[in-house]
C-alpha cells in the first residue's frame, strides 16, 4: 500500500495551525483512502526492494497465468446494503468438501492477491472462492470498508457457499492485510456457521483507526488526536462506519475457531506488533509465525517453504482431507 498516497498532502496542513490543520489532514486522509480507487495503489517499497521484487515476480506471474488459464466461474451476490459483490470460483481437480475464501488487500483484487495462493490450495485439494471486496475490482460500492463493512460481506459469501455448494462444505478463510483483518473480524459473529473451520491471517491490522494512526505518526509525525476523530466522523457520514466501530481484538477475544497468524518481521506498514496483539487476544487455539526479512504482504514470497509448511500443518490439524472409502 502506498502510504505517501494514503495521507499524501497531510504534511501540507502542518503549516496551518490548530483546528484548520486537523480538518485539512482529516479531509485529505478521507478523500484519498476511503472512496473507491479505480486503479491499484501499490508502493512496492512497502513489500520489498526492487531486487527482491524481481524475485517475487518469478513466483507471482507464472501462478497468475496458471490461474487465468482455468475456466473460472463468476458468482455475484447481494450485500446487506444492496450492492452487488463479485467473486471467481475455481473448482478443485476432483470433488472436494473443502473450500478456501481468499481475501485480498487494499486497492487490489482477488485475482491479483490470491493467484499464488490459489495454486497452493488447488494442490491441497481445495475449491477456491476469490471475491473482490466492496469498492474493489468487479464488486460494486463507493466506499472501502477496511474490514468493518467487509466482515458482513464475508459472512454473506460463507452463507452462499453453504446454501449453494453444500451444507457439508468445510470453509477456511485466508486473507492478506485488509483481507486478513476482514477474516479475523468475521470470527466475531455469534451466528458464524460451524462450517468455518479456521483462519489464516497474513499481516492483519487490528482496526482502521490503529493502522491510520500508525501511518500519521510514522510518516508525518502527527498525533492521532484530533485528526483521526474528525476523519472517523467523516467516514461515518459518508461510508456508514467509524474507524473504532470494531476491531480484530474484539472478535478474537471470544472466538473458538483456530487461527494461524503470519507476519513479516520487516513490515513497516502494518507493524508486527499488531499480529502479536491479535495472537495475545485470541481465545481459540492459535499459532504465530514470523517471517524474517519480509515486508508488508511479502511473507509468502520471501520464505515460501516455511509459509507453506505452516499452512499444511494447520490444514492437516483442523481441515484434514476427508477420504471416503468405498463400501
Amino acid at each position: 500500500m502506498n502510504t505517501k498516497f494514503l495521507v499524501g498532502s497531510i504534511a501540507g496542513g502542518v503549516a496551518v495551525t490548530g483546528a484548520v490543520a486537523s480538518f485539512i489532514g482529516a479531509k485529505t486522509l478521507f478523500e484519498r483512502v476511503i472512496p473507491r480507487q479505480d486503479e491499484v495503489k501499490v508502493d512496492i517499497s512497502e513489500m520489498a526492494d526492487m531486487q527482491k521484487w524481481e524475485e517475487y515476480k518469478k513466483i507471482i506471474h507464472p501462478r497468475k497465468e496458471w490461474l487465468l488459464s482455468h475456466e473460472l466461474e463468476e458468482i455475484t451476490i447481494t450485500a446487506r446494503d444492496g450492492i452487488k459483490l463479485h467473486a471467481y470460483y475455481l473448482k478443485a481437480d476432483k470433488p472436494s468438501d473443502r473450500i478456501v475464501i481468499g481475501l485480498h488487500g487494499y486497492t487490489s483484487k482477488g485475482l491479483s492477491d490470491f493467484a499464488a495462493h490459489s495454486y497452493f490450495y488447488n494442490q491441497q485439494g481445495f475449491d477456491c472462492l476469490i471475491p473482490d471486496h466492496r469498492a474493489h475490482g468487479e464488486s460494486e460500492g463507493d466506499y472501502i470498508g477496511f474490514g468493518i463493512l467487509d466482515r458482513f460481506d464475508c459472512l454473506a459469501w460463507i452463507n452462499y457457499i453453504i446454501n449453494n455448494m453444500g451444507s457439508d462444505k468445510r470453509i477456511l478463510l485466508h486473507g492478506t492485510s485488509m483481507g486478513a483483518t476482514t477474516a479475523l473480524m468475521t470470527l466475531g459473529f455469534e451466528d458464524l456457521p460451524e462450517n468455518v473451520k479456521g483462519v489464516i491471517s497474513d499481516c492483519a491490522f487490528t482496526s482502521p483507526h490503529d493502522v491510520f494512526a500508525h501511518i500519521l505518526k510514522r510518516d508525518y509525525h502527527l498525533p492521532e488526536f484530533p485528526v483521526m476523530n474528525i476523519n472517523s466522523e467523516m467516514c461515518r457520514k459518508k461510508a456508514g462506519y467509524g474507524f473504532k466501530d470494531y476491531s480484530t481484538l474484539t472478535a478474537l477475544s471470544h472466538t473458538d475457531r483456530p487461527v494461524l497468524f503470519i507476519h513479516g518481521e520487516d513490515d513497516n506498514f502494518v507493524p508486527v506488533y499488531m499480529s502479536r496483539q491479535n495472537s495475545d487476544a485470541c481465545a481459540s487455539p492459535h499459532e504465530l509465525l514470523l517471517i524474517k526479512n519480509a515486508g508488508h504482504g511479502a511473507s509468502y514470497y520471501e520464505d515460501m517453504q516455511t509459509y507453506e509448511s505452516a499452512e499444511k500443518k494447520f490444514i492437516e490439524k483442523y481441515i484434514p482431507e476427508n477420504i471416503k472409502t468405498e463400501d
